[in-house]
């Protein structure tokens, strides 16, 4: 199958370039994959459970959020594909890419398909610890994410948890402290990765203690599908030493992992995995390749700024495109007055023609 535009990822920024595309008529195919990282179609906001700073919506369940936009992007005229992208070639367009089938991430299917531009949104993975009682209380205490999360009303003038101890783990723990008790941090280590100037913030902040060498064991709370977290489990890798503390809710900020090996050594990216675009757009380094949303973001990572950047690579492929068939258009118009004067060249009787001789002197 050959589409004009192909989107590889169901996020924000994914469903954003698809609205926009499919108004330009660019007829997008999107990929949303099937359970791509271990995460439903409509990426990390499926596992939030509320979500209360997107613009129109004054409150709203994440996965509501995405099948919202699912339903608009189908409804511009996007074919939606629930299946995984396994492999891409992006070294000659039309770019070439397979698809794994439904449900079997290991094996591709033998159908070439191919595409003459591509948007790249599939997102990150916010790691996790795998601690006793996180996938119960996953959306229910404990998030990847205070900006998305912290002003809920179950975290609001309560104890919560941050484990990490670099910059994201200061940023979050002082964004808490507006609207929590109290702030616990667990450090693994000795010492705080931050920069100084976070790390003295954080240490001198009357709402924050430091644990320095604890980590954590065990998220508890309330028993049912809804129950909420109520305390931690907690250990002193020093002295060995168990408690467990009141906390209603902990916060991951131990880093996010790109989900972009598909593409490596393919587009140019940073230490990190993350896909470098050009300042100001979201071009990558391959002509008709563009990426949108936490892929390329690895400060903001809000749905708000993934849309906007969904936005920015459906609008930059819609030109691309177009200057594309330009070019095309213009190289088929040159060969087209190559062919005419080599069609002349062979019929010099035209020229040499007496009647056309004795008509010019009439």
């Amino acid at each position: 199958m050959h589409s004009k535009l192909v989107i590889i990822g169901s996020g924000p920024a994914g469903h954003t370039a698809a609205i926009y595309a499919s108004r330009a008529d660019l007829h997008p195919v999107m990929y949303e994959g099937f359970l791509a990282l271990g995460i439903a179609a409509g990426g990390q906001l499926t596992t939030t459970d509320e979500v209360e700073n997107y613009p129109g919506f004054t409150r709203i369940q994440g996965a509501t959020l995405m099948d919202n936009m699912r339903a608009q992007s189908e409804a511009c005229g996007t074919t939606i594909v629930s299946q995984t992208v396994g492999k891409v070639d992006l070294s000659e367009r039309p770019f070439k890419y397979w698809i794994h089938p439904m449900g079997d991430d290991d094996n591709l299917e033998e159908e070439v398909h191919t595409a003459d531009s591509l948007i790249i949104a599939t997102g990150v993975k916010a790691r996790r610890l795998g601690l006793d009682g996180e996938d119960k209380f996953w959306g229910n205490g404990v998030s990847a994410c205070a900006v998305c999360d912290g002003s809920l009303p179950i975290f609001r003038e309560k104890p919560l948890v941050v484990i990490g101890g670099g910059d994201s783990a200061v940023e979050e723990g002082i964004y808490l402290t507006k609207k929590a008790a109290k702030v616990t941090v667990l450090v693994r280590k000795g010492f705080l990765r931050a920069s100084k100037a976070n790390a003295r913030r954080l240490m001198e902040h009357p709402k924050v203690e430091v644990r320095f060498n604890s980590e954590g064991l065990e998220i508890k709370g309330d028993e049912g599908p809804r129950g909420l977290m109520k305390s931690m489990v907690i250990k002193n890798n020093k002295t060995g030493k168990v408690e467990e503390i009141p906390a209603n809710g902990l916060f991951y900020a131990v880093g996010h992992d790109p989900a972009t090996a598909l593409f490596k050594g393919q587009v140019d990216m940073d230490e990190d995995g993350y896909i470098k675009t050009i300042p100001g757009t979201a071009e990558t380094t391959v002509a008709g390749v563009f990426a949108a949303g936490d892929v390329q973001d690895k400060k903001y990572r809000q749905a708000v700024t993934s849309a906007g950047t969904g936005c920015m690579a459906a609008l930059e492929a819609e030109k691309w495109l177009l200057e594309q068939s330009d070019e095309d258009t213009a190289d088929a118009d040159h060969d087209v007055r190559k062919g005419a004067d080599k069609a002349n060249g062979d019929v010099p009787e035209y020229r040499s023609n007496p009647l056309l001789g004795a008509s010019s002197k009439v």
